[in-house]
């Protein structure tokens, strides 16, 4: 039967309709039109009297019998059907299939009518509803709760609307029979109390009734996330298993020397737990995959290089991929500020506008081994960066590369993978954490830097922007920097640019020269336009950066202490929480000021409270995850590891959890489900592996 559900549907539904469904839904074999559930079901459970139709807006249920009918001639023909019952009368009107209908609905028959009323000249009437025979309404439990599916206008032009896919969902139901195999060893469904898989998938289409719904779309969940938490627990083991890993079991002189000597400020516990625990994965011999977990500022930088420096201990290379080249500079100037005195030390900076003549001088010391730090964006990823031992591959904000090019990172080394640590300051959620990343190992620094002051966050709509002005000015006079930012979002990439610079004019009539100085940033300038306006304003020359949201992550500059984003609506919680980040590194105190215009959606009003209650990003993140489902946050949606039919990770966390706890009691147990009672388990696994299998690329 299995070889049955993976059998193309054109046999089914012709083959016009099946390019139809595979161009509109992604619905090419049975499996897949199993799986394609109702978004909402109508309830033709309960009737009410035709004298208590008083609404036009909603679908009701009326049984009686037809009394009289009569096919009006006029410029548009419709048939006119009297239909009664104990309370009243009421008119069905028909404009199409005429013959047909008046044949079908027979005088002193009794129907069910299920249909949208409409008032016309003071009564209420029927146009087009469904009909069925009352006694074939009695005998027909699974119609009670019709599936509402959801469609496109092309499905709707060729038949393929709600209705239609229904009609589908009948045949194949009827054609398997009841022949679906099982997914779940039947120990798993008796624990758990279960409904099999092809009770489950009928019930889910056509339930008996909201009991016989919920359970079976319990089942479905259950099945979902399990085999979502079983495939992150399963490449986990398989990980733990083999002995892929370089084994960095030796601190020197490299480590000790900067720890002792050159350390810029003693770590916070956070740091000292979390480089233990990476520390551990890299003596073990197996290939470590870590997420690291930190806010804006609580110093995963320093700890990147701490364990770069134990991966040179071991005589290998070390190297750090960013998502942008502002945020690649800032990471080689940082590195290379913090190791200026160890000069046996070379670091390398490559990215899309480093110089072919720099190239050319570059790679030949990296495939050799004399260039032991390279820093670069996707950059590193070419060719012809060759490396002679890549030992750790360090990706920040890993959730802004795709997942193909992050596996390239896995063949920088021939003889085994390296060691991967992923680093990211958008604090994610236990939830998505355990969703996304649940076949990596998660170290969090929940601990930020003595002397760190929690940034003052203020919104101001848009009547007060003078008092903004007057603001920016009191801070200037202090010595203080400013940064101005616009969203930018590409569907209206030329709109958001024009807002940048009447923002960038406005500001610059209000803050004029030679008292003031203001420089503009943002992604269509030039990699070295863009360095030299960073230099300026890292210098302290200019006292206003106005800039998109390329400096959202690595941007570090103490004295910048006001933060204001203007459209702030227009940005999710994490990202407005990463642009607050970057201020309040320095000693004094500093402002995040969300500027937004007068009107705001709940949702917007919701994000900007949220901002201005707390600092803590990952009670932001969990409020973000509420506010927006999981889709845009952590890179999900690019990745596609939430694609989830039926379940939700926030309100099914519960069975998440279980799940997870499932799969690694399984696994302990029974690693290559051999057991008996999991080679149902196995079989099936192996029928639904993917044909890329990208579960091993963190």
């Amino acid at each position: 039967m299995t070889n049955l559900l993976k059998t193309k549907i054109d046999f089914l539904v012709g083959e016009k309709k099946a390019i139809i469904l595979e161009k509109e839904i992604n619905v090419k074999t049975i499996e897949d039109l199993l799986y394609y559930f109702p978004y909402r079901y109508i309830d033709k459970s309960t009737f009410i009297n035709i004298n208590q139709i008083y609404r036009e807006d909603v679908y009701i249920q009326i049984k009686g019998k037809v009394v009289g009918k009569e096919i009006v001639k006029s410029k548009t023909p419709r048939l006119v059907v009297k239909f009664a019952d104990e309370t009243g009368i009421t008119e069905l009107v028909f404009f199409k299939g005429l013959k047909w209908i008046n044949e079908s609905l027979k005088l002193g028959q009794s129907y069910v009518i299920f249909g949208k009323p409409t008032k016309f000249q003071n009564s209420f009437n029927f146009a087009h509803p469904d009909f069925e025979l009352l006694s074939k309404y009695v005998s027909n439990p699974q119609e009670k709760f019709s599936p509402m599916y959801n469609t496109t206008e092309r499905m709707k032009n060729t038949f393929l609307n709600s209705k239609g896919i229904s009609k589908i969902m009948h045949i194949v139901f009827n054609y398997l029979k009841g022949n679906i195999d099982e997914s779940l060893p039947n120990y798993i469904i008796e624990k758990y109390n279960l409904l099999p898989r092809n009770v489950a998938l009928q019930q889910v289409h056509f339930p008996f009734s909201p009991e016989h719904l919920e359970k079976a779309k319990n089942r479905l969940k259950f099945e979902e996330l399990f085999f979502m938490q079983f495939e992150h627990q399963a490449t986990k083991t398989t990980r733990k298993s083999k002995n892929n890993g370089f084994v960095f079991n030796f601190v020197g002189k490299n480590f000790n020397d900067f720890y002792n000597k050159y350390l810029p400020f003693t770590l916070t516990n956070a740091q000292k737990r979390v480089i233990k625990e990476i520390r551990a994965d890299m003596k073990n011999g197996y290939q470590m995959n870590r997420l690291l977990q930190g806010d804006v500022g609580s110093g995963k930088t320093l700890v990147a290089l701490l364990i770069i420096l134990i991966a040179l201990d071991n005589r290998f290379q070390g190297a750090i991929m960013t998502p942008t080249e502002i945020l690649a500079i800032q990471h080689f100037n940082t590195i290379q500020n913090l190791l200026q005195k160890m000069s046996n030390i070379r670091i390398a900076l490559l990215t899309g506008s480093t110089k072919v003549s720099e190239r050319r001088k570059l790679l030949p010391y990296i495939a050799d081994g004399t260039i032991n730090i390279v820093i670069g964006t996707h950059a590193l990823l070419e060719e012809s960066v060759q490396f002679n031992n890549l030992g750790l591959a360090i990706i920040d904000e890993q959730h802004r590369f795709g997942v193909a090019q992050r596996s390239k990172l896995w063949e920088k080394n021939n003889v085994k993978p390296p060691h991967i640590l992923v680093m990211t300051a958008t604090p994610i959620p236990r939830t998505l954490a355990m969703s996304v990343y649940g076949d990596l190992d998660v170290s969090v620094i929940n601990e930020l830097p003595p002397g760190r002051k929690p940034v003052h966050t203020i919104h101001y709509y848009e009547n007060g922007r003078l008092r903004l002005f007057d603001f920016m000015r009191e801070q200037i006079k202090k010595g203080r920097q400013i940064y101005v930012v616009y969203p930018l979002i590409e569907e209206s990439e030329k709109l958001d640019l024009l807002d940048l610079k009447n923002g960038f004019d406005a500001i610059e009539r209000s803050f004029p020269l030679p008292e003031y100085h203001i420089s503009m940033i943002h992604g269509r300038l030039k990699p070295q336009d863009k360095e030299y306006e960073m230099e300026l304003f890292k210098k302290g020359i200019t006292n206003i950066m106005v800039a998109t949201t390329v400096i959202e992550v690595g941007v570090d500059v103490p004295n910048a202490s006001v933060m204001v984003i203007e459209n702030a609506e227009r940005f999710g919680l994490s990202q407005l929480h990463q642009l607050r980040g970057r201020v309040g590194r320095g000693a004094e105190k500093s402002y995040c000021i969300l500027m937004t215009s007068d009107k705001l959606t709940t949702d917007s009003r919701k994000r900007i409270d949220v901002m201005c209650k707390t600092t803590d990003g990952f009670a932001i993140s969990e409020a973000d995850l509420k506010l927006r489902g999981p889709g845009d946050l952590a890179g999900t949606a690019q990745s596609g590891v939430l694609n989830l039919k039926l379940a939700d990770i926030i309100k099914d966390e519960p069975i998440m959890r279980e799940c997870r706890r499932l799969a690694e009691f399984i696994l302990n147990k029974d690693p290559e489900l051999l057991y008996p009672e999991n080679i149902l388990l196995k079989n099936y696994l192996d029928r639904h592996k993917a044909n890329t299998d990208y579960s091993q690329i963190s």
